[in-house]
């Protein structure tokens, strides 16, 4: 079906199948998830795009999107209090590894704390949050914004100074070339991630994630307020904080920040 505006609408996942509003070009997948909730809407609802003009990453970084790759923004309003919502981009990544598992089935993948997808040890997702519903007893919406690097990674010159290193799936023999079968091995993982988050709490998502923690037990460091610490990454806990025995004998929990990890 081609709404007026020209989009296709239909729907995506084979687990709980949901709404699917897929754009040829659109600013960014977010921003359109964030223009719907503003409007009212709360899904839930998959918003796709063959290409974005200014895709977004974490901490306001643009995200390159070479074309043939997936830019996909799950918007829904989850019984979560704001506190919780953070954990959604756990659920997010274990989706990604939901894909990997599927499409590059030979190669390792892991999760980087706190929202990226590594396969073959190269970026090949990553994951933007956004809400609304802060100082609120739960959250009024929440976009799931996910960049997948289906058959082209970004170029060098692309990626910020001092970033991590890309991949696609097909540059790791994988198979990246069907976009809606990508989307709804996606929607899948998000479905049956986000029934556990919802339905058991943070634990079980928590003990997934750790499953395949990048650099769990290695030394990095991490940015915490104006101080740099460096130490073992020991754990996350159970709010989804970082966990790092640090050099200086304590155990600090780190929130949010840019986390320096071993390649």
């Amino acid at each position: 079906m081609t709404a007026p505006d020209g989009s296709t609408c239909g729907r995506v996942g084979t687990l709980h199948p949901v709404e699917h509003m897929a754009l040829e070009r659109v600013d960014s997948t977010n921003a359109e998830a964030t223009r719907l909730a503003t409007a009212g809407g709360r899904g839930p609802l998959w918003i796709t795009a063959v290409a974005q003009t200014a895709g977004r990453g974490r901490a306001g970084r643009g995200w390159s999107m070479p074309a043939g790759n997936l830019a996909a923004t799950y918007l829904s309003a989850p019984a979560l209090p704001p506190a919780k919502a953070a954990q959604c981009g756990f659920v997010a990544a274990l989706a990604v590894g939901h894909v990997l598992e599927a499409l590059c089935p030979h190669t390792p993948w892991q999760v980087k704390w706190p929202n990226d997808v590594l396969l073959g040890g190269r970026k090949v997702a990553g994951i933007l949050l956004e809400t609304s519903g802060a100082g609120a007893a739960r959250i009024d919406w929440l976009a799931i914004g996910i960049g997948l690097n289906l058959i082209a990674a970004p170029p060098p010159e692309a990626l910020r100074p001092g970033g991590w290193p890309a991949t696609s799936i097909a540059a790791e023999g994988g198979d990246g070339s069907d976009r809606e079968r990508a989307l709804d091995l996606l929607a899948d993982g998000v479905a049956l991630f986000m029934a556990r988050l919802l339905d058991h709490g943070f634990g079980p998502v928590r003990r997934a994630w750790l499953a395949h923690a990048h650099a769990l037990g290695d030394t990095v460091s991490a940015q915490d307020g104006r101080i740099r610490r460096q130490g073992i990454f020991a754990d996350m806990d159970a709010d989804g904080c970082l966990v790092l025995d640090g050099a200086d004998g304590r155990r600090h929990r780190i929130a949010a920040g840019d986390v320096h990890f071993p390649e």
